[in-house]
């Protein structure tokens, strides 16, 4: 790097030109910590709010070869908080838009834009990666690649544990996690501390709708079954947001309910976590800080969990958050379950996608000896349908295990039914 650009990283140089009280005992101070840094390959996944700050830290931090993916595309409600986008922008790619501003600003960085789904994108390509550093607003995506970097570990390959740094805002509150696939608690393992939605009664849905909330899931769960049945919602769809929209709207008109917008729509409908510009800039600045330690060890990154509130005054708090031995993605034993023998299957799976442990919307269920009810295909569906009616009594013994599989997922989950009346 030229010495005119690299000036630019003069106070950043300052740590890593000597080392500290606190610097590991690996750390080698100056041109090859500079060089390690420069040559590490980041991938940030998101480049919403939280993104947006992500990608200019990281630029400006020291880090030369980022890249960025991301499925959406710019909204006009995404401009009063994601900095990197302009007017012009709506309706372009977040991840090209983003790469192109920022490289813009600081010529001397490479930002590599993906426009797609995580899911699209294979262990290959997620290996080549130093760190990964997630600016996610949907709790599915950040589970999604948790389980594919736990899978990808190979305890004789060092290089295939991949860090992963989490960030997450909702509101005036936030975290910032480090994640060591195997070695540390995962995002898997502190699931519960994101508890699902509150189901709201079908009868309230279907008969006296109160909230703009309400007439949104009404269009998701009863309009949609109604009309386009034969149609998987996709929430990532344009055209199938579009359409959820306008039933909700017309179902709020026809109750006098006011706020129903595209954009409620689209949070509702995929479950996105509210956001608030300065909880951004705060969340991602602990991201990249701690993805600046780990690519230099030019001092302890965090152990593993801070927390960090702006309702009242500013607040943080840090701790670590333990491995557990059931946890269905790292540990090795089946998650244990309370269940009353009484409710049927089609009671149990439905609790499986309100339990904060669980949180699981179309799984499969099976024992060891038969299957217990598939979701797909048709067929098998049709064939273990009457399953759903019987009682768990008479499906599954006391203290038996099940496996359990859902389509957003990567992995399977083993649970431990233990009954209790």
């Amino acid at each position: 790097m030229a010495a005119q650009s690299r000036s630019r990283y003069h106070y950043i140089d300052s740590f890593l030109n000597k080392p500290g009280p606190t610097t590991d005992p690996d750390f080698v101070p100056g041109a090859p910590t500079i060089s390690n840094l420069e040559a590490s390959k980041v991938l940030v996944i998101g480049a919403g709010g939280l993104g947006c700050e992500i990608l200019k830290n990281l630029a400006m931090s020291g880090f030369r070869d980022i890249h960025v993916i991301d499925m959406d595309t710019i909204d006009v409600s995404n401009l009063n908080r994601q900095f990197l986008f302009r007017k012009d922008d709506v309706g372009k790619s977040k991840a090209e838009v983003a790469a192109a501003s920022v490289t813009s600003r600081c010529k001397d960085i490479k930002i590599t834009p993906f426009n797609g789904k995580i899911q699209d994108k294979d262990e290959d390509f997620y290996m080549q990666f130093k760190i990964i550093i997630c600016g996610l607003d949907s709790i599915e995506a950040r589970r999604w690649i948790n389980a594919t970097l736990v899978s990808m570990v190979d305890m004789e390959n060092p290089e295939s544990l991949k860090p992963l740094v989490d960030g997450g805002t909702e509101g005036f509150k936030g975290q910032a996690r480090v994640i060591l696939p195997t070695l540390t608690s995962c995002i898997e393992c502190q699931l519960d501390m994101h508890a699902p939605r509150a189901a709201v009664p079908l009868c309230t849905l279907a008969t006296i709708p109160r909230q703009p909330e309400h007439c949104i899931e009404w269009a998701k769960i009863i309009a949609w079954e109604e009309h386009r049945k034969e149609t998987t919602l996709d929430t990532d769809d344009p055209e199938h947001i579009t359409w959820l929209y306008n039933k909700a709207l017309n179902r709020a008109k026809e109750f006098n309910i006011p706020g129903v917008t595209y954009q409620l729509t689209q949070g509702v409908v995929k479950n996105i976590i509210p956001a608030i510009a300065s909880t951004n800039a705060i969340v991602a600045a602990a991201c990249c800080n701690e993805a600046f330690k780990i690519a230099t060890s030019c001092n302890p990154y965090l152990t593993n969990y801070m927390m960090y509130t702006g309702d009242d005054s500013i607040y943080t708090y840090t701790f670590e958050h333990e491995q557990k031995p059931d946890c269905p993605v790292c540990g090795n034993l089946a998650k244990t379950i309370t269940v009353n023998p009484r409710h049927t299957l089609q009671e149990f799976i439905e609790s499986l996608g309100e339990r904060p442990e669980v949180q699981l919307k179309k799984p499969t269920l099976r024992t060891e000896s038969t299957s217990l009810y598939f979701q797909s295909p048709p067929s098998l569906e049709e064939q273990t349908r009457p399953n759903l009616s019987k009682k768990l009594s008479e499906l599954v013994s006391d203290g038996e295990e099940i496996g359990v599989s859902d389509p957003a997922f990567t992995i399977d989950f083993k649970f431990k039914l233990i009954f209790r009346t």
